[in-house]
């Protein structure tokens, strides 16, 4: 069930890498003792045994985070706490600098995070995803919930399928079928049919390098399920400069089961923010932040935005384009601008330029195909910066004088006089001004003329 009122938008932040815990920690993180009593409901219902869940607080780079930890009986457990069996006996620095208490797999993956776990030594079950779609359908779980984990594991055995060179429906291997696994994306999948998100974004990914263990021997990181992972879904990584696997498979086959977008919005507030921790100790801090954020809309076009309407016309008459000009003010457009050019073959032409409000757009643009000869139209939001003004009438010996003044960024402030005038007269309150004969200093103001009487 979604929580009512809630903004539907996730952003992850993922500087340190994600894996299926780290993600669990910080939506429980997010969620409260709710979503908490949400997870253990559907896990607990799960047909699988050989667990058993913690929710932790534990200490990141002195921030406080969730710790999300499946904790596993012996007859499951395997090797991926062994910071030297995973990197080849090098720890030491410049790599892993050893473990932080908790026993599973790069930053708490399961079995299915390539996490070294030889052949059947610990009694893994072999799932196939037919396996994994059964199991998922006899779970209680939200139809959100159980669509969004097969999604999940149907992306993760695709990757690992291709890794393998097998067909998917044949891939028979423990890292898909891990009970840790099992339980890390059910429990996302959960939380985030919990919490109700409908849009997610995720900017980028950022991975370690080097070489990790897995049952099949050493390979490099990142690990080819989460390179084909990424691959497939457009998912953006990005170095980290850190040695050993930060993104794990499951991290990323839940990433891109949100099909996320990779830009934030231009504008966005922080309703709440979570924090899940991983389990080992690099040299960075291995957690996950996850903010519920509500986009803001897009500033006003007097903050700033507006749009640009723009196109060349070659085969117009100047009465023409004056009477386009007259059109698009009466429109609304704020400038209009035309701007002598040479186009294709050398021809002298005009450029049409249309300053105008974001939501005026599309209406003046039709006014432009409409009363001109151009067969398109160029469009771009540009920003622009507005001073704050006010208008003002002074008055002067020469009568009164209409003054615009505006507020410079510093504080100062400037005023420009916008018309003299001698004379009103009044109609229905509003003031008409026009025009004198004789300017400040005894001259017209439209040029050297002196005034009638002047000597």
């Amino acid at each position: 069930m979604a929580v009512h009122g809630a903004p539907r938008t996730l952003y992850l932040d993922c500087p340190f890498g994600i894996a299926g815990d780290m993600l669990v920690g910080a939506l429980l993180d997010l969620g409260g003792a709710e979503a908490e009593a949400a997870v253990r409901a559907a896990v607990g219902a799960l047909p699988v045994g050989g667990f058993s869940i913690e929710v932790a607080r534990v200490e990141k780079a002195g921030l406080s985070c969730c710790d999300f930890d499946v904790v596993l009986d012996a007859a499951h457990d395997g090797r991926d706490h062994d910071m030297a069996y995973l990197h080849g006996g090098r720890v030491g620095t410049g790599g892993p600098r050893g473990h932080e208490g908790h026993g599973r797999g790069p930053h708490g993956h399961g079995a299915h995070e390539h996490g070294a776990h030889e052949h059947d030594a610990h009694g893994h079950e072999h799932r196939s995803l037919a396996d994994i779609r059964e199991l998922l359908d006899a779970a209680p779980l939200a139809p959100g919930a159980r669509d969004l984990a097969r999604r999940a594991f149907e992306i993760l055995a695709r990757a690992e399928a291709r890794a393998h060179g097998v067909a998917v429906e044949d891939v028979h291997f423990h890292e898909v079928g891990a009970v840790d696994s099992i339980v890390d994306i059910v429990a996302a999948s959960v939380l985030l049919d919990h919490l109700g998100i409908e849009r997610a974004v995720v900017p980028v990914l950022r991975d370690g390098h080097g070489t990790i263990r897995c049952q099949h021997g050493v390979i490099p990181v990142p690990v080819p399920a989460t390179v084909n992972i990424c691959a497939a879904h457009g998912l953006p990584l990005a170095p980290a400069g850190v040695e050993g696997e930060l993104v794990t498979p499951t991290g990323a086959a839940l990433v891109a089961a949100l099909d996320p977008s990779f830009e934030l919005p231009a504008r966005y507030t922080v309703a709440r923010c979570g924090l899940g921790a991983g389990k080992r100790c690099y040299e960075v801090p291995s957690f996950v932040r996850a903010l519920l954020i509500r986009e803001e809309a897009p500033a006003s076009a007097c903050d700033g935005s507006a749009v640009k309407l723009e196109c060349d016309i070659d085969d117009a008459t100047g009465e023409q384009l004056a009477y386009a000009a007259e059109r698009l003010r009466a429109a609304g457009a704020w400038e209009v601008h035309w701007l002598p050019v040479f186009t294709k073959k050398g021809r002298p032409a005009y450029q049409l330029q249309v300053i105008c409000a974001v939501d005026a757009a599309s209406d003046l643009e039709l006014v432009v195909l409409r009363e001109t000869t151009t067969i398109g139209v160029r469009r771009q939001v540009v920003e622009r910066t507005v001073l704050p003004r006010r208008a003002e009438r002074v008055e002067t010996a020469w009568g009164p004088v209409a003054v615009k003044r505006v507020e410079l960024p510093d504080g100062s402030q400037r005023a420009n006089a916008r018309a003299l005038c001698y004379g009103k007269e009044s109609h229905e309150g509003a003031h008409r001004f026009r025009y004198p004969r004789v300017g400040l200093l005894g001259r017209s103001p439209y040029g050297r003329h002196r005034a009638r009487g002047s000597p």
